[in-house]
Order: C-alpha cells, then structure tokens, then sequence
C-alpha cells in the first residue's frame, strides 16, 4: 500500500491569524478506546487541514474530528497487532515533508507555527499514518489481484504510442554508510561527501576510481528495471538522469544512498504501460479494502461523544 502524506501547498503566512496557546483545561469532546480527543485537537488538527487542503473553518473542522477519530481507531489497531512506530520514523517522514517543499525540518517548524500549528500537530498524524500503512501491508500485501479483464479494459483506453514502448534501466545502489549511533557532526560529514561522490561519479563500470577515496561506502547492484518498476518518488528524478549520473543522497536506516543510472534503453513493448495500469488497479483495490477494513474496526471501537 502507498503510503499517502499530507499535501505539500504550504502557503502559510496569509492563510490563518496568529499562533495561539493551548487552553489550560480543554474542553473533552470524544473518548476513542479510553483516549481523549479535546477541542484543541481538534481546532489543531483543523487548522492543519485548512493549510494543506484549503478548505473552509467549517469543514476543516468536522474533517479534523473524524480523522482525529480514525487516527486513534487506527493507533489502537497498532497496539493490538504490535506494531509500533519510533519517533525517527516519524522524525524521517516530517523531514520526506520539509524536503518535498524545499525546507528544512527546522523551517518547516516555524512556517507551521506561523500558521498556528503546532509541528507536533502533523508529526501525530504521520504517525497514525504509519503505523496504518504497516498494518495494511502486513494484512493485504501479495493478496490484492486484479482481473485480466480490467487490464485489457484499462490498456484500450490508452494511447497507441504509450502501448508501443517502454525505458528500461539498468541500476546500481551507493551506500555512504553511516552507523545508527554516529554524532550529528559526522552524519553532516557523511552527507557532504555523498554529494561529493554524486558530483564526481560519471562511471559505472569503473566505480572504484571515485568511491575509492573514501571509506565505508557499498556498491550493490539493482538490475534491470522497467520505468513503471521504480518508486513513483524516484521514477521523475531517474529518467531525467544521463548514463553514469547518480539520484541525490536520500536518508536511510543505514546512511545515505544514492541510485546510480548504469544504462538507459527504450524496449518495444506495452509491457511498461501495462503494469502501470495494473499497479493503478492494484492500488484502487487496496485502498477499498484498507477503507473496509478501517469501518470495520471503527465499528468495533469504543466512540463516546460529549
């Protein structure tokens, strides 16, 4: 399942009045398994909503509840299959966010308090968001099949041309490892030479002339990969590269990692269009299933209206 973030349409400053405080005692307006959503959450989570979805007071604010209701529906889910998210994931996706609107986490920070929300405000919904993905993935993942019939239906409906061809790349995997309980000033270093090696690297078939000059840094090979196979995330960042040119270091568990384009082929066939379409179908079907599944745990809850 794909994990879907908050939208990234940050245009803060003109949006909404001033920050404001906490209330002291906010008032209690649903109990979600024992777990109390206040007016503040809400007013929150509503605000949040008006900032990345443009919607009115009114119906930021009915929206923000329901989610509110979900979020907790969804968490108490966690609890119960063990899944449990760390504050880096969470931490990593709020960065994902900041990057994809050009911020860093620390401006992203003031841009939403700018606004009147608070950063813990969105990094509450990322982790319900989270711990869901997981969830559904461990309850559908290799059990989402998709009819011949609709593919067939799906292909007639695209252009010719699209049918005709797909791009095929050939992919390497570069590693600037960093170990978990490195310092901040050598993540820092770590992530300067990354992008030294991506301003260097023009060659896959001799990889060791740049790496070479530094320590801890690991090849892997990816293989051939139609476009339709990469991550959406990545798929508009690798075809714009030429052969030999690497993506820009990304964070993972075990230090910087950039893909490496080692070729580059246009093939004839529909095969590339095709397992789009049947991706596309894939993923329809199992967001109607999280949605079934999400109702069906809701109903089980303990929902107390005040």
């Amino acid at each position: 399942m794909r994990l879907r973030l908050v939208p990234v349409l940050f245009c803060l400053a003109l949006i909404l009045p001033a920050p404001f405080s906490a209330p002291a005692h906010a008032a209690i307006r649903v109990i979600v398994n024992d777990v109390p959503i206040t007016d503040y959450d809400i007013s929150q989570r509503a605000r949040l909503i008006t900032l990345t979805q443009r919607k009115s007071a009114s119906a930021a604010k009915k929206q923000a509840k329901e989610e509110l209701i979900d979020d907790q529906v969804k968490l108490g889910e966690a609890t119960r299959m063990g899944v449990d998210i760390s504050q880096s994931e969470v931490d990593n996706a709020y960065a994902n966010i900041a990057r994809n609107v050009k911020m860093s986490p620390a401006q992203l920070n003031k841009a939403l308090r700018s606004g009147g929300v608070k950063p813990d405000t969105l990094k509450a919904r990322l982790k319900a968001q989270l711990a869901w993905s997981r969830i559904v993935r461990s309850r559908f993942s290799g059990n989402i099949d998709v009819n011949e019939s609709d593919i067939i239906a799906a292909l007639k409906k695209t252009d010719e041309e699209d049918r005709k061809k797909s791009v095929e790349y050939d992919l390497k995997r570069i590693i600037v490892v960093v170990p978990k309980s490195s310092s901040g000033g050598f993540k820092s270093k770590r992530k300067r030479e990354s992008n030294q090696i991506r301003s260097a690297f023009n060659d896959c078939e001799n990889p060791g002339a740049v790496l070479g000059k530094y320590s801890e840094v690991v090849v892997q090979p990816i293989g051939r990969r139609l476009e339709t196979e990469l991550p959406a995330s990545m798929r508009d960042e690798i075809s714009a590269l030429q052969p030999g040119k690497l993506t820009k270091p990304s964070t993972t568990p075990v230090g910087f990692e950039m893909i490496a384009v080692c070729g580059k082929r246009e093939i004839a066939s529909d095969i590339a269009v095709r397992t789009e379409l049947e991706n596309e179908l894939r993923a329809k079907e199992g967001e109607n299933r999280s949605r079934r599944y999400l109702m069906e745990i809701r109903r089980r809850a303990t929902i107390i209206y005040r």
